[in-house]
């Protein structure tokens, strides 16, 4: 009886990738790249992106009304000046504010060092405080608002000089208290979180560096209004 043999035949080399796979691969090489960051971090650091286009907008905008206006422009120094004890002085309540902006900065970025090392409470009681900070800032920016109301400013005049001077001081800073004011509930929300234990559940406490970072950038950005707007 004849036996056969089968011959079992070469394993054939992959073809080569066509023109579409291989541009489909080069467009896709990002998720190799930025696979070890978090979904959550990376969709902060977009938002801050844009807002930071939003905020230097604004910025550019008032520095090209005051060049470009023929009206006397208000003295900063003179406009937010407060009178404590029969004197006046000048920027006052604004050095104040930056203080405790600059001061909750510090809180939060402690809050994220005991997050990491899973000591909630204290991480809890910090954001609460960097929070009660960020309250207690956009209070006084309540009193500064009223203060200016009272005296005539308006965002389409102002008696004490160019009428632009109130649609930027109630566009900018308003818009900065807005994101202040979002961010002590967002704080606080995740302050409540972490003391309950949700994110030790998890075993991850991203959460709360993501809202550093947020909390960060709105200092950052106040930094810069405070020398644009108020010191010259």
């Amino acid at each position: 009886m004849a036996i056969t043999t089968r011959e079992t035949p070469a394993a054939n080399p992959s073809p080569n990738p066509s023109p579409w796979r291989a541009i489909a691969q080069d467009w896709s090489s990002d998720r190799d790249a930025f696979k070890q960051v978090p979904w959550g971090k990376a969709m902060m650091w977009i938002f801050l992106l844009s807002d930071t286009f939003i905020f230097s907008c604004f910025l550019t905008g008032y520095m090209s009304v005051r060049i470009s206006t023929t009206a006397t422009w208000p003295n900063p120094s003179e406009v937010f000046a407060l009178t404590i004890g029969g004197a006046s002085i000048p920027l006052i309540l604004i050095a104040i504010m930056t203080f405790v902006l600059i001061s909750s900065s510090g809180t939060m970025a402690m809050a994220v060092n005991f997050a990491y090392r899973r000591e909630r409470v204290r991480c809890a009681a910090l954001m609460l405080t960097t929070a009660a900070f960020g309250a207690t800032f956009v209070g006084m920016q309540a009193f500064e608002w009223s203060k200016l109301i009272a005296e005539g400013v308006r965002p389409w005049g102002n008696p004490m000089g160019a009428a632009q001077f109130g649609a930027c001081f109630f566009m900018i800073t308003g818009f900065h208290g807005l994101h202040v004011s979002i961010g002590v509930i967002y704080l606080c929300t995740v302050a409540f979180k972490v003391l309950r234990g949700d994110y030790e559940k998890r075993g991850n406490y991203q959460i709360v560096e993501i809202a550093g970072l947020y909390w960060h950038f709105v200092d950052l950005v106040w930094v810069f209004i405070f020398a644009f707007f108020y010191l010259w």
